[in-house]
């Protein structure tokens, strides 16, 4: 079911880690560095994004700093002839935090809006991560555990109101449809299923180059893909669109054809590749939180050092490790379009 709201259990957590939002800002930008060509892929690719049959319990050990979806609800169930107005919600990531700083370079979160004109209610439909973003993009590494730990879940929060200063400020408040109070009661049901079973985040989106029609290795899973989504299903259901612009923030790894690695199992297992374990482990150690600052320059280096001198990426990816050949321009953000729907079109990779 869709999670209501309530404090997350647990105690590792804490966000946004201070690496993220700079790296966030120095990647947004950041021209790039030399070229280095790759080969062609030898695979069936994207990699499906994994579901699962059930939600599982978040363990102990994982905290939010802020509490995931707070005023949460159940999402109602309209009369059929209720006329509910769709609304498209943009707004700066962390805007409660940093204002529209993030807003400047385009580093956006997405949401959904709904109006039952009838009855005057409003109501703010959105998915993101449980633990914060630097919890569901990176691990922690815990000393009694031979694995890395990963606290990386996100989930559909439904609220009664929508906060029109809080989007309409720095972001973007716009009727996108109109739908019959039956649709928004399909919606909902598939929704619920959506949540079901679409448990973890991916922050990022993996290609061969920047180039249309590159290869995709990885599609991300965050917020404006619950949006893109959820706009698509209206529309399978019969909602119509307005024409207008719509813009959405991914956040790109470039990198040669990925190799499989294995799972938790068959890498930090009794059996497992010490060598392998221990390489993931180093490259992982840099994103660790709770850095004093010289810790924290010290990081960006190793990162630096990492990604684009090394051109090395370990992706956890449907709980399985894979290694990402880096290159040009390595990792970029970018705010791309991708239009509404209508009844004859359909968004890939969702």
């Amino acid at each position: 079911m869709v999670l209501e709201g309530g404090a997350v259990p647990g105690g590792a957590g804490g966000a946004p880690r201070r690496w993220v939002l700079t790296l966030l800002l120095w990647l947004a930008a950041t021209p790039g560095w030399p070229r280095a060509s790759g080969g062609p892929s030898r695979r069936h690719w994207p990699v499906p994004y994994k579901r699962f049959s059930f939600r599982p319990e978040p363990d102990p050990y994982c905290q939010a700093k802020y509490t995931f979806c707070p005023t949460g609800s159940p999402i109602p169930v309209m009369k059929n002839d209720d006329v509910i107005e769709v609304f498209r919600l943009q707004t700066p990531v962390w805007e409660f935090k940093y204002g529209d700083l993030l807003g400047h370079f385009k580093i956006m979160h997405d949401a959904i809006g709904f109006r039952n004109t009838l009855t005057g209610k409003n109501y703010t439909m959105e998915w993101y991560e449980l633990f914060q973003l630097g919890n569901c993009t990176f691990p922690h590494l815990r000393p009694e555990m031979d694995a890395p730990f990963w606290c990386n879940q996100g989930a559909a929060c439904f609220f009664e109101r929508i906060d029109d200063i809080h989007w309409k400020e720095n972001g973007t408040l716009v009727l996108v449809a109109t739908i019959s109070g039956n649709t928004f009661n399909k919606m909902a049901k598939w929704v619920k299923q959506d949540n079901e079973t679409g448990i973890y985040y991916e922050t990022w989106t993996a290609q061969a180059s920047p180039e249309k029609g590159a290869e995709t290795w990885f599609e991300s899973y965050d917020c404006s893909k619950f949006v893109l989504r959820t706009y698509e299903k209206l529309a399978e259901l019969g909602a119509e669109f307005k024409k207008i612009d719509t813009n959405y923030t991914r956040i790109f790894l470039y990198s040669g054809e990925p190799t499989y690695l294995g799972n938790e199992t068959s890498i930090f297992g009794p059996t497992g590749n010490k060598t392998l374990a221990l390489a993931i482990k180093r490259f992982y150690y840099p994103f660790k939180p709770h850095l004093s600052t010289k810790e924290f320059l010290l990081s960006l280096l190793q990162i630096f050092d990492s990604v684009i001198m090394h051109r090395q990426f370990y992706l956890f990816y449907n709980f399985e490790y894979w290694f990402l050949p880096m290159k040009f321009p390595f990792v970029k953000i970018t705010y791309e379009e991708i239009p509404l729907p209508n009844r004859h079109k359909t968004f890939p990779g969702l």
